[in-house]
């Protein structure tokens, strides 16, 4: 998240309006953002929803429908345009402004 919000700048240079997704419950989501200055929108998927319709949950320990780090670009017409899941990696910004720039 902490990556997201710094190059927030970027990605909206891009034309893209970034934002997090995560299971965590929107009180969570708050306290993240007070605690790590995230002014980034994001959207607690309590239920999966979008986990599985996005086709990036795995189960964890036992736990069904943990979301896989990932990230995707979504155009106006709600059309993925790039997908990546990163698994435990860090997902490379560069990368992902970069597609941004090439969808623009």
């Amino acid at each position: 998240m902490l990556l997201l919000r710094d190059r927030r700048a970027d990605l909206e240079a891009a034309g893209v309006s970034p934002f997090g997704i995560s299971r965590d419950s929107p009180w969570s989501h708050v306290a993240w953002q007070q605690a790590l200055d995230i002014d980034l929108p994001l959207l607690s998927d309590w239920n999966a929803e979008a986990v599985r319709a996005f086709g990036v949950g795995q189960e964890y320990r036992g736990l069904q429908d943990v979301a896989e780090r990932s990230a995707f670009l979504v155009d106006g017409e709600r059309t993925i345009r790039f997908a990546k899941e990163y698994g435990d990696e860090i997902p490379d910004m560069d990368e992902l402004v970069d597609a941004a720039r090439a969808l623009g």
